[in-house]
């Protein structure tokens, strides 16, 4: 879900599909035959991804490993029916992962990892129907068209529950990986026992874990020196290595081995359990218990399932709509209402519930599916590989389906995100970091609460009056017969985003209309709706239509980045004052445009410098003094030039000040770049 969006996309022009004088391929009849070949060789590239993915996926949700194929082969098939998403693919995901295992624990079970134990499947029937009641809401919200609620979330809080979600499965998944088993089931307790678990580590299946984790993270590096594995999926390579090791252990048979004088246990316990008889997945087929519903603890589940179920389908949609080659657009209350008949079926037979899931879409594009039947041979290629050969599966190490999972969660957890976050704004970090250290306190509904509830705490204290946090205050304007002007007051927060953005749709994209959106009067734009209007003008932009931002000149961003959150007020900026000798005019100047600067004002000065009031002479020279007003970022540069190759040469004073402008954008060189949602004519 996307840059965590920059850890699994990439721009267009590092697709391996070209789009030039090709017309836009459709998902009907003539598309699938037309493009039979392309989607058919992507559906079998997406299939090697997706294979080990949904039994590690289904074992760590605490389901049986044949669910996830399940999930996939049903998913695959009724989305293309369904859905208009080109390029999605459907399955489950490791999002969801946290949601279903803790559903399944709250009913007494403990998952089917290690096999079945007393009340596992009671637990796992009584999911079941939780799945059944969230698909049907999840199917309702697409009848209803009410897909736009997704809108509603903040997309900082949103980026912390992911990146908590990616902590939970590195921490749940860590033992799996050392072929050891603990007690601790807390994410927070499981992060601290990292160091006990190490230490009791079986070494035979920790080497299979941790070199699967060597090849997916190093992939990449070795793809770029050797161009002829370029074509290879990583987990292919994983999987063939983990088998081949499994099998010189002897994994199918149970015996023990010494190292460094200590007894370890190997057998088939270390491996995905799976029927071994053909066709195996019928004998899988489960149905749920309902009479669950009837405790308020499943409506708790029931709500997680279809909310955070809904919100990264939606969100994985649209991340995969940006980077579709041909530009397409999925129909979100279609695609919701796909999904929800996809996890309606799934449910009612076994499976885990599914999303549009990321990864595996984003390899469709890179193998250059054509349309949505790309992903019905993903999961017809699934439905083949566990009917026919399910004995072969079963020599899967889950030691290497564990190595994956926690390279998915450290992707979910980069860095980069928390480096991203806090470039927006120190006020999205923190309510970012609250959400990921409430979330693995407590669990994903509190921290996603707790995210929402500073988020408005913060804007309250930015001036935001409470009668605008759920509704958009607009005037509408007409300035011409093409061009209307939406003009919003009081807030532009991510609570009052959905009226905002259905004026923008039904005027601008309905109505093809272009649109000026003035927000001078507004006390603060936050972060999502910045985002969301740079988004809004892209799609403008696609469809040959305008949209323009005007008002932001009185705002002050609460940071550098472009898509900051906007404070109604003067904009900060600084004012360096140099003064120097004649002799390096000309460089100062040349040095102050080229190091960003807007302009200068230079005037003759003359005075009196240390030196001569210390010998005595007091004798003034001439010199000259320019001043400029430059941004923070710009001045940092200018400053280390100053000081390193300036005033070690010429005789020169620097000052520097913080002052407030009225027009920041005066002062910036690329008034587009500096702000790429403002409207400069």
């Amino acid at each position: 879900m996307g840059n965590r969006r920059s850890n699994f996309f990439t721009s267009n022009r590092d697709s391996k599909v070209s789009v030039s004088n090709v017309e836009t391929p459709r998902g009907n009849a003539a598309g699938f035959v037309r493009y039979f070949k392309e989607d058919l060789v992507s559906g079998l590239m997406v299939f090697i991804i997706a294979l080990p993915l949904c039994l590690a996926i289904s074992l760590a949700s605490g389901y049986p490993a044949m669910a996830g194929i399940m999930t996939a082969v049903i998913g695959s098939i009724l989305t293309t029916f369904i859905s208009n998403s080109e390029l999605t693919i459907k399955g489950p995901a490791a999002g969801l992962i946290v949601i279903v295992l803790g559903c399944i624990k709250d009913f007494g079970g403990n998952g089917f990892s290690d096999g079945q134990g007393p009340g596992d499947f009671d637990a796992y029937r009584a999911c079941l129907a939780v799945g059944v009641a969230a698909a049907v809401l999840q199917i309702l919200f697409g009848v209803f068209r009410a897909g736009i609620l997704s809108e509603f979330f903040p997309k900082s809080a949103i980026h912390g529950m992911l990146s908590a979600i990616g902590v939970i499965i590195i921490a749940k998944q860590i033992p799996n990986a050392l072929g050891v088993s603990t007690d601790k089931q807390e994410p927070l307790e499981l992060l601290a026992e990292i160091p006990h678990l190490i230490s009791q580590a079986n070494p035979a299946i920790a080497s299979i874990g941790l070199l699967s984790l060597c090849l997916l993270a190093l992939w990449p590096t070795i793809k770029k020196k050797i161009q002829a594995i370029s074509v290879i999926p990583p987990q292919l390579v994983v999987l063939v290595v983990a088998v081949l090791i499994g099998l010189y252990l002897n994994l199918l048979e149970n015996h023990q081995y010494k190292l460094f004088g200590h007894e370890y246990k190997l057998g088939d316990q270390y491996l995905v359990p799976l029927p071994s008889k053909m066709f195996g997945i019928l004998d899988q087929i489960t149905l749920p218990d309902f009479g669950v519903l009837k405790q308020w603890i499943a409506w708790k589940w029931i709500g997680m399932f279809f909310i955070i179920g809904t919100l990264e389908s939606i969100l994985s949609a649209k991340a995969i709509d940006s980077i579709d080659p041909w530009k397409r657009k999925t129909d979100m209350n279609r695609d919701v209402l796909a999904v929800g008949c996809a996890n309606l079926c799934a449910s009612m037979f076994g499976g885990l519930p599914m999303i549009s899931e990321i990864v595996r879409s984003k390899a469709n594009i890179d193998n250059g599916a054509r349309t949505r039947f790309a992903n019905m041979w993903h999961g017809v290629f699934l439905l083949v590989c566990v009917a026919i050969l399910p004995a072969t599966l079963h020599l899967i190490p889950k030691s290497a389906l564990a190595a994956m999972l926690i390279y998915t969660g450290f992707r979910l957890a980069h860095p980069s995100e928390f480096s991203h976050m806090y470039q927006v704004g120190r006020e999205q970090f923190v309510i970012f970091v609250t959400t990921l250290i409430v979330t693995l306190a407590t669990d994903l509904l509190i921290g996603v609460a707790a995210g929402i509830g500073l988020k408005f705490l913060i804007h309250l204290i930015n001036g935001v009056p409470i009668k605008s946090f759920f509704k958009a205050y607009l005037d509408i304007e007409e300035v011409s017969p093409d061009t209307v002007k939406i003009r919003a007051s009081e807030s532009a927060v991510f609570s009052n985003w959905i009226p905002f953005k259905r004026q923008i749709e039904h005027i601008g994209l309905v109505q093809r209309k272009n649109l000026i959106i003035d927000v001078s009067d507004a006390k603060l734009i936050d972060h999502t709706v910045m985002e969301k209007l740079h988004e809004t003008q892209s799609e403008f932009t696609a469809e040959g239509l305008k949209l323009e931002i005007v008002g932001l000149e009185q705002h002050r961003a609460l940071s550098n980045h472009a898509e900051a959150a906007r404070k109604r007020g003067l904009a900060r900026l600084r004012r360096i004052t140099i003064v120097a000798e004649p002799d390096c005019e000309d460089l100062l100047q040349r040095e102050c445009l080229a190091r960003g600067a807007s302009g200068f004002t230079i005037t003759p000065s003359r005075g009196v410098g240390r030196h001569n009031v210390h010998d005595g002479t007091w004798e003034t020279t001439n010199g000259i003094r320019l001043e400029t007003i430059v941004p923070f970022q710009v001045s940092e540069g200018l400053l280390k030039y100053l000081r390193e190759e300036v005033m070690t040469k010429y005789h020169a004073t620097v000052s520097v000040e913080t002052i407030e402008v009225l027009l920041p954008d005066q002062f910036s060189q690329s008034e587009v770049s500096a702000s790429p949602l403002a409207n400069h004519g």
